[in-house]
């Protein structure tokens, strides 16, 4: 008879099991405001220059293909688990720059809002930094 405090293989494998989904869930779920946003640019590109052009950045439009390149890029790469710390990374890097130069007015309760929830959004991936992609990635499978 199993030891109580010796967890026996099948919840060991269930708990992995959870984990694994919890970890793509998580990554799905963050994935879908960079992948929403970076339609929403190429959708109304002239709209987004402008807001690149009113907070001062020089080469609106290059910023604007690079925010597109990052957001989609970025959104399927950690959907699909691929490069998964250094994607994370990039966009736990993106978020915290996008932060400070599109939502920095913080006594504006929408740019307030909008500032904190991209540095939340770098906290979750900062943890997929910290954790890695889970079992259900192509990075579980290159190993």
């Amino acid at each position: 008879m199993p030891d109580s405090a010796t967890p026996s293989s099948s919840a060991s494998h269930s708990s992995l099991a959870t984990a694994s989904a919890a970890a793509l869930a998580g990554r799905i779920f963050l994935s879908a405001i960079f992948i929403l946003s970076g339609v929403s640019k190429l959708s109304a590109p002239a709209m987004t220059i402008g807001y690149i052009n009113a907070v001062g950045l020089p080469f609106p439009t290059l910023a604007l293909a690079l925010a597109v390149l990052v957001e989609l890029a970025g959104g399927v790469a950690l959907i699909a688990g691929y490069r998964t710390r250094i994607v994370a990374a990039g966009l736990a890097l993106f978020s915290v720059l996008t932060a400070g130069i599109f939502h920095g007015a913080l006594a504006d309760q929408n740019q307030f809002i909008h500032f904190f929830k991209n540095i939340a959004m770098a906290g979750g991936l900062l943890q997929i930094v910290a954790y890695g992609a889970g079992r259900f990635s192509f990075d579980a499978r290159r190993q």
